[in-house]
Formats: C-alpha cells, sequence, structure tokens
C-alpha cells in the first residue's frame, strides 16, 4: 500500500522538538503544541524513539491515547532501543552533537538487527500508548551518524529491520515500512535492491528550498518510477526557513544566510510568508504525500496551517526560477 493513500492530509506534524531538541520544553508546553495540531486537523504523526529517548513518543501517546485510534495515522521509527541505564556523559550522535542532550537520561542502543527492531516497536507502543502502528520507517542508517561505516549499519538493517518490517506489512500488523533519513544514498540503494521493497520514505531536510538538488537528480525518479512515496521532514531545514538560526541541526554559516535573506526578500516582495514558500515547494514534487514540520509551541501549529493554505502568486514561483533560487528541474506549484 503505498504511503500517499494511507495519510489523511499533507500536513503533519513531526514530533522531534518535543524530545527536548535543543531545548527543555515544559511538559505541559508540550501537551498543549500536540493539542493545537490536533485541533487545526492535523490527523498525521511522526516520532521516535531516538527523539529524547523515549521522551516525544511519551508526550505524543500522552495525547493521542485519549483520541479514538482510528481516527489519526501514526509512523514511529526502528533502529534505537531505550535502555533502563542512564547516560553518564553526553552520547556522541555524530554530525548532530548534544542534538537531544535536555531528553530523558537512558542509554540507547544502537542497532537495527531483527530482534532490536522487535524490541524497539514493543517499546514505542507502550510509550504511545497504543495497540498498533500504521507506519515504521528505518531511522538514520546513514552517513551523518555513522561516517564510514554507514554501510555496514545499512547491511545489518537490510537482513534485519527490512525483513521483519516486510513481513510485519504483509501479515497485517503494520500498513506500511520505509527508511527515515537525512540523506538520499540509504533510499537510493534500498530502491535497487532486489528485495525488500519499502512504501515510502521520509526524506529530511533533502527536498527544502535551501537542499533539492540531489534528490531531484537521482533519488526521486526512482522513487515515481517504482510508485514510492516521500514524506518530507525537516521543510524548514531546521529552522532557518522559519526564523530560526539552525541549518543541518546547528548554526548556520554565512552562505546559507545569505541565501535566505534572498528568499525572504522575494517573499515580502510578493506579500507572503517565507513558510508558505517552503511548505508549497515541499509538497509541488508529484512523489511527496505529505510535509511534517515541528513545532514546541502551540502558535506554531496555526501559522503551519496557514503557510500551507495560503495563496502564493504564480509570478513569485516564476520570479524564484528566474532569480535562481530554485533547481530548474523542480517542480513547482501551478507548474511555474
Amino acid at each position: 500500500m503505498g504511503i500517499k493513500s494511507l495519510l489523511p492530509g499533507r500536513l503533519g506534524f513531526g514530533t522531534a522538538p518535543l524530545g527536548n531538541m535543543f531545548r527543555a520544553i515544559p511538559d505541559d508546553e508540550a501537551r498543549a503544541t500536540v493539542e493545537a495540531a490536533w485541533d487545526h486537523g492535523v490527523r498525521y504523526f511522526d516520532t521516535a524513539p531516538f527523539y529524547g529517548s523515549g521522551l516525544a513518543e511519551e508526550r505524543l501517546g500522552e495525547v493521542l491515547s485519549a483520541k479514538p485510534r482510528d481516527s489519526y495515522v501514526l509512523s514511529t521509527k526502528v533502529g534505537r532501543v531505550v535502555l533502563d541505564e542512564h547516560e553518564s556523559a553526553t552520547p556522541d550522535f555524530g554530525e548532530k552533537g548534544g542534538l537531544f542532550e535536555h531528553g530523558n537520561p537512558n542509554k540507547l542502543l544502537h542497532e537495527w538487527t531483527a530482534d532490536a527492531t522487535e524490541r524497539s516497536i514493543a517499546q514505542s507502543l507502550e510509550r504511545l500508548g497504543t495497540d498498533r502502528l500504521d507506519i515504521v520507517w528505518v531511522h538514520d542508517i546513514a552517513q551523518d551518524f555513522h561516517g564510514d561505516q554507514w554501510i555496514q549499519k545499512f547491511e545489518e538493517a537490510r537482513t534485519g529491520a527490512f525483513r521483519v518490517l516486510s513481513r510485519l506489512r504483509d501479515e497485517g500488523v503494520i500498513k506500511a515500512w520505509g527508511l527515515g533519513v537525512n540523506k538520499t544514498e540509504p533510499v537510493e540503494l534500498t530502491l535497487a535492491l532486489d528485495e525488500p521493497r519499502p512504501d515510502g520514505f521520509l526524506l529530511a531536510g533533502r527536498y527544502t528550498l535551501l537542499d533539492h538538488e540531489h534528490a531531484l537528480t537521482r533519488l526521486l525518479p526512482m522513487a515515481q518510477e517504482q510508485g514510492v512515496d516521500m514524506v518530507v521532514g525537516g521543510p524548514y531545514s531546521s529552522g532557518i526557513l522559519a526564523g530560526g538560526t539552525h541549518f543541518e541541526y546547528q548554526e548556520s554559516p554565512p552562505a546559507v544566510i545569505e541565501r535566505v535573506g534572498r528568499l525572504k526578500a522575494l517573499t515580502e516582495k510578493h506579500g507572503i510568508g517565507i513558510k508558505s514558500a517552503a511548505l508549497q515547494f515541499s509538497l509541488a514534487h508529484p512523489a511527496a504525500a505529505a510535509v511534517i514540520p515541528g513545532a514546541t509551541r502551540p502558535g506554531r501549529i496555526a501559522e503551519d496551517a496557514a503557510a500551507l493554505a495560503e495563496q502564493t502568486p504564480a509570478a513569485f514561483w516564476s520570479d524564484l526560477r528566474a532569480e535562481g533560487l530554485v533547481s530548474p528541474a523542480a517542480p513547482l506549484p501551478g507548474n511555474a
């Protein structure tokens, strides 16, 4: 079953920030943010054990467990098992540094074997307070976390997580599975395999206004040919496209700040918000099934919903193309 056919709308909610990414968030603020997403009609929620060592799943589950289970779509990820043992030092997350240093103190087992996949799913169900998952993503088997060792992690997942999730899908336990990564290469490698076959992929930060060329050139043609759908994560490029200072989970370099300045000048010229441009661009590709921005404040949810609904003039997209701020090959709303 394709991912598009499962999702109830094009705007979902990504819960990485609820794992105390970058800052400690009060429980009541996290709860209010999830409730705001629900009140604005969001019915697709994505989470992961990695987000604060289970904290995001706990916070999401606290709200969603009180909602009718058939009324929303839920995805989480495998690849990290949350242990009872606590960390005594800041964990090493490769390029992502101390991303969740304010999350739960529990250690994480980073493993994509069949056994770890089964354990991860069982733990997620408990934290989320639900009896089933709709979509499961294989999380972070890519260069940004593993450097030159990423192929070994991919192979571990291919012979472990991929096969477990394929079986669970075939048995009707889950509806779909795929990869949830910040790099295109693991998805390309997966799509080149004879087996197992994913239903889609969650690609974070690689199909945004600031970074889309590589996905356009290599990954997305393969995905379209095979009928595999994309969920767009990180549409604001870690926050820089939504008024923040982070790009790729780090402080933004001068070249990115300059490019964002040009984008903002163009959106101001046409009287639209840069969030509108970001979300609508990411969803204009035929492979895109949904976009899942994250938030930690209830007011941000209203902004995202309004940004997606905002009427963006065709002249904006034409100017965006003319000024070289998007790839010539990128599909744009209204075929600009």
